[in-house]
């Protein structure tokens, strides 16, 4: 039997429920159907948004050959088949050629290399699907070919416009618990709905919660939410407040985030946020990182904390970080400035001969810097932003 969520997907916009802000009147996808507009694009949300259905309705508004893979199972042959499918018919017989690409983000460099002259030529028009921020996931020359339309979690209207499209009966109760369950995804609530239904008939608050069995945290860690978590994460370690960061912490370790990743994330704010003015800092990081990978979960949870505890408490500053990031702009702006002569490499005979490394010492005052930066300061003592603890 077809699921439900696949029976009341929307064939077109007027059916289609959300992203106002994309198919609204004089909206760009809403303009790009109605004109018929070419192009490629890449559909940025969170699950159950309408993201597959969208692509759907361009590509049938449009009259195009469509094609749908999974970036999960699918491989360079199966975009090449795509592509040489009725090659050689002309645009007379067949409309644009769609390549649907669900959860892009998992085709890795190869891969989006391969397809990127398909999508240049113009032999394949992309439309890719991500919960991943695609300036990380897809290659720039990709990218670049692609406009991005970013997708917002279903509103509470949403959500109830869709429920009454259902042939059940639900009372408001039963209504308000999948709105709040459902975090603004459509088909986990539909699936929700369904398999209620199959087990129990009724669609009753206690029903919904004996199907569900046990509230899970909705974190995709390929996902927005994992970005939103780990920023929370960071801040509240920046802001000296290890309750919050503590939370934060065991949020993403209940909901299945790596730990390594947690750890790898310490370490650079060790190094971001403390800095000279703990440098025992960076070690303890190292340390807490070093055991997760020995440890493992679930005890590993508690090197963890510890390392939390300490990095929050530590004293802050971004002196180093901002140092850092003052010299890259000038590296950027001025390109290769030309190094001062008693400080070159002088392996050679020649390269001696031409003053490289006159006048050497070890222990000099003489400022360094080149000749255009002279006199220039990007790191002095440290000042501590924030101490707590």
């Amino acid at each position: 039997m077809e699921p439900l969520a696949s029976s009341l997907r929307p064939k077109s916009l007027d059916e289609f429920v959300g992203q106002e802000h994309l198919v609204g009147p004089d909206k760009p996808i809403r303009i790009a159907i109605e004109k018929k507009h070419v192009f490629s694009f890449i559909l940025w949300g969170p699950p159950g948004v309408g993201k597959t259905t969208l692509a759907r309705i361009y590509a049938q508004a449009i009259n195009a050959e469509y094609h749908e893979l999974s970036a999960v199972s699918a491989g360079k042959d199966d975009i090449r088949k795509i592509v040489e499918n009725n090659k050689g018919h002309g645009s007379t017989l067949f409309g644009p050629k769609i390549l649907f690409l669900d959860e892009i983000h998992r085709f890795n460099k190869a891969q989006q290399d391969f397809l990127l002259p398909y999508v240049e030529r113009g032999e394949l028009v992309l439309i890719g699907a991500t919960t991943e921020n695609p300036s990380f996931e897809v290659i720039p020359a990709l990218l670049s070919r692609c406009r991005v339309f970013v997708l917002e979690e279903l509103k509470e209207d949403d959500i109830r416009k869709i429920i009454s499209r259902t042939s059940h009966q639900l009372d408001e109760k039963a209504i308000s618990w999948l709105i709040e369950m459902s975090g603004g995804d459509a088909r986990a609530m539909l699936a929700m709905i369904e398999n209620t239904s199959n087990l129990y008939g009724d669609i009753t608050v206690e029903n919904l919660n004996n199907t569900l069995q046990s509230k899970h945290l909705r974190y995709d860690k390929k996902g927005e939410e994992h970005y939103n978590t780990i920023s929370a994460f960071i801040k509240s370690m920046r802001a000296s407040q290890p309750d919050a960061a503590l939370y934060y912490m065991a949020r993403m370790i209940e909901s299945g985030e790596d730990p390594k990743f947690i750890a790898r994330r310490m370490v650079i704010f060790a190094s971001e946020d403390i800095g000279m003015l703990d440098p025992y800092a960076l070690v303890v990081a190292n340390a807490v990182f070093r055991a997760v990978e020995v440890i493992g979960l679930p005890e590993c949870g508690i090197n963890l904390a510890h390392g939390v505890a300490y990095l929050s408490n530590a004293p802050k500053t971004k002196d180093v970080y901002d140092s850092y990031m003052e010299a890259l702009s000038d590296a950027k702006k001025y390109g290769n400035l030309p190094i001062a002569m008693s400080i070159r490499n002088a392996p050679t005979k020649l390269m001696k001969d031409l003053g490289y490394g006159e006048d050497y010492e070890r222990y000099t005052n003489e400022d360094l810097m080149p000749e255009k930066l002279k006199g220039k300061r990007y790191f002095g003592k440290p000042k501590p932003n924030k101490r707590k603890g």
